[in-house]
């Protein structure tokens, strides 16, 4: 990995830890359901709640204890940017998908539960889909992939 895309998660994973240690109240439980957007993979659909507000996107599934099979939370951002999650208060094991602009997939990875391990887009992506562990494997979803639907609509 080069030097200044090291530098430059690290930078990002410290960044998202202070925002979400200094943003007001704490949150103590899960927020209430976002609006939904319909996104497909050949005959997969997901039914994904969007997250598009920066409290909306710390929130994300933490305290939720529960999910449907197909049920996942998007996370929309405004520009393309190396973004970063961790699970800290999140009970359920997710995958997350990075996403480009066109719904293809730059790299998946396996969050634990309640972990503040960094996990980080490959390169700058505008979206991430989180989906229970394994849910992306077990359709053959993989790098170079790409959903539809949502906003990215033909």
């Amino acid at each position: 990995m080069k030097p200044e895309i090291a530098s430059l998660r690290t930078f990002a994973a410290a960044l998202c830890l202070v925002v979400a240690a200094t943003s007001g109240v704490a949150q103590t439980g899960p927020q209430a359901p976002l609006r939904t957007t319909r996104l497909s993979y050949g005959i997969h659909v997901i039914q994904a709640e969007v997250a598009i507000t920066p409290q909306e996107r710390a929130t994300g599934l933490m305290f939720r204890t529960e999910m449907g099979a197909n049920a996942g939370m998007l996370f929309a951002f405004e520009s393309p940017s190396v973004h970063c999650f961790w699970m800290s208060n999140t009970p359920l094991p997710l995958s997350i998908a990075f996403l480009a602009e066109d719904g293809s997939v730059v790299n998946i990875a396996d969050m634990q539960p309640k972990t503040t391990e960094s996990h980080c887009a490959a390169k700058p992506v505008r979206y991430a889909l989180e989906m229970h562990q394994g849910w992306f494997a077990k359709r053959g979803i993989k790098v170079g992939s790409r959903l539809e639907g949502g906003p990215f609509t033909k």
